[in-house]
């Protein structure tokens, strides 16, 4: 799977398929490209379903590389996704990041999320035992 607009491309690096044994849902994993330099400049996954897992960590997951930061990778990443997510027959996204992280909040808008809340996380998840409190989620209806 290649998806790719004038700046970037996602490539499909790693495909996972679901296990309902431990309740893992199908994700897809891809690396992010500068299409003009070809530089590798984070990864992004897509989770293909929707779980209490996904309700706190969402259907996108990203990262972008420090030195690459700022020129809205990860937003332009997501609504590259976003295209595979129809495919996929999902009709809306969730996008989640902790309070305080404000550039994953602006990505989240800039892909077009809308707020729905900010949660307390319940002590049971993986999320909680990883140190964090609370999460905002947020929505992309497709």
């Amino acid at each position: 799977m290649f998806l790719a607009n004038d700046e970037i491309s996602l490539e499909l690096i790693r495909q996972l398929d679901a296990d309902p044994f431990f309740n893992y849902i199908p994700v897809y994993h891809y690396a992010v490209r500068n299409c003009v330099t070809g530089e590798f400049v984070g990864y992004i996954d897509l989770r293909v379903g929707y779980n209490e897992v996904t309700y706190y960590g969402g259907n996108i997951g990203y990262t972008v590389f420090e030195r690459y930061r700022g020129n809205h990778y990860a937003g332009k990443a997501c609504l590259l996704l976003f295209h595979q997510a129809k495919q996929l027959e999902m009709s809306l996204i969730i996008i989640t990041c902790n309070p305080e992280n404000i550039a994953s909040r602006k990505t989240c808008e800039y892909a077009g999320g809308k707020l729905d809340r900010i949660v307390n996380l319940p002590p049971h998840s993986d999320f909680y035992r990883q140190g964090d409190r609370r999460k905002c989620i947020y929505r992309v209806n497709l």
